[in-house]
């Protein structure tokens, strides 16, 4: 069984085999429920089975390979578009 020190500041430290094993990383946010047993901590966002994403990762990739587009041109296609659906 893990133990855990409460600090002068009211911190408790989790083991790192229960962060590691839940995938709790710093920053999570817990919901601290009373229960008649104790204290239940519950993670307000589940871990997310994917890598986090930057913009760099995914830019470009729905690349458009035709001529350039002008603004104008791009309104004026919307506006069709946008017509045909009324």
């Amino acid at each position: 069984m893990d133990t855990a020190k409460l600090s002068s500041k009211g911190q408790v430290v989790l083991p790192v085999a229960i962060r590691s094993a839940y995938q709790w990383k710093p920053g999570t946010v817990f919901a601290v429920v009373d229960t008649s047993e104790g204290v239940l901590l519950k993670p307000l966002v589940a871990a997310s089975p994917f890598a986090p994403t930057r913009l760099d990762d995914v830019f470009g990739m729905a690349r458009y390979r035709g001529p350039k587009r002008s603004l104008q041109d791009m309104d004026a296609a919307v506006a069709a578009e946008a017509a045909r659906h009324k």
